[in-house]
């Protein structure tokens, strides 16, 4: 790792800090632990210090890889046109990580073919797969395309049912609507990119649901009293509404504006 930071950077006084960071130790239990190798796990720099050593692979694969390298951190795809293509940049990506000291996570590495009517590939929070355009019109047309994976789906509802969760039940609830609608937006902003419009109808109707139950709760009253009090008012409370806030690609064409969830416009 030093090696790697010290073909740009000679400052002596910054190196030294990164020495000090990278011996720094983990708080288990009440005891420091210090790891024999590695960056502390949860450390801020952490992430940085991951581009910069792998990097290195970057560059190696411009001339020992096969196929297109897609790295965000230490996720990634190999992006190639036949099988015997990808097995062979398996294997090219197997031997330049052992010589950076690394190895895949076995369970996280498989071959996937994006055909129509076969199985996708998750990628930074994203299913991806390759589908015909449903219109009467253009169904010659095939195309990628992408939505919330079921992993990303499942965190969601597990967010949104520990911010409505029964030991909130004090707050008042235009508290714990401003949190269900900070996380949503953010959610919203992550995965406007795609073909979502279906999951964040699923995600929104959930965090009314778990609203709805919420305030049933609260007022020691029934499931159905919470849903009048929240999905049949106007403005359902203050929580916002993700429809209209997905950024859907077109076949060949490119990207349309879209306004964000909550009316922001984007650029």
């Amino acid at each position: 790792m030093l090696a790697a930071i010290e073909e740009r950077i000679c400052d002596r006084q910054l190196l030294k800090l990164v020495r000090a960071l990278l011996r720094a130790g983990v708080m288990e239990e009440g005891a420091v632990r210090h790891a024999v190798t590695g960056t502390p796990q949860g450390g801020v720099v952490s992430p940085l210090l991951c581009n910069v050593y792998l990097h290195r692979l970057d560059r190696v694969w411009q001339t020992r890889g096969r196929g297109v390298l897609v790295r965000f951190a230490d996720d990634l795809l190999v992006l190639c046109r036949t099988r015997q293509e990808a097995e062979a940049a398996l294997v090219a990506l197997r031997a330049i990580l052992a010589e950076l000291g690394l190895e895949l996570k076995e369970r996280k590495t498989r071959i996937v073919q994006l055909r129509e009517g076969g199985e996708g590939v998750d990628f930074l929070g994203f299913q991806h797969r390759y589908v015909r355009a449903r219109s009467r019109r253009f169904r010659h047309i095939t195309f990628l395309a992408r939505w919330p994976s079921h992993r990303a789906m499942q965190q969601a509802r597990t967010r949104i049912r520990a911010l409505t969760g029964r030991e909130r039940l004090l707050l008042p609830v235009d508290e714990v609507v401003q949190d269900l609608n900070a996380y949503l937006r953010g959610w919203a902003g992550y995965f406007q990119y795609g073909n979502s419009a279906r999951h964040f109808n699923l995600v929104r109707n959930y965090a009314l649901d778990r609203l709805a139950l919420f305030v049933a709760k609260r007022h020691q009253r029934t499931r159905s009293y919470g849903w009048w009090a929240v999905a049949y008012q106007p403005g359902q409370l203050g929580l916002i509404d993700l429809a209209g806030s997905v950024v859907a690609p077109r076949p060949h064409k490119p990207w349309r504006e879209q306004p964000n969830a909550g009316g922001e416009g984007r650029r």
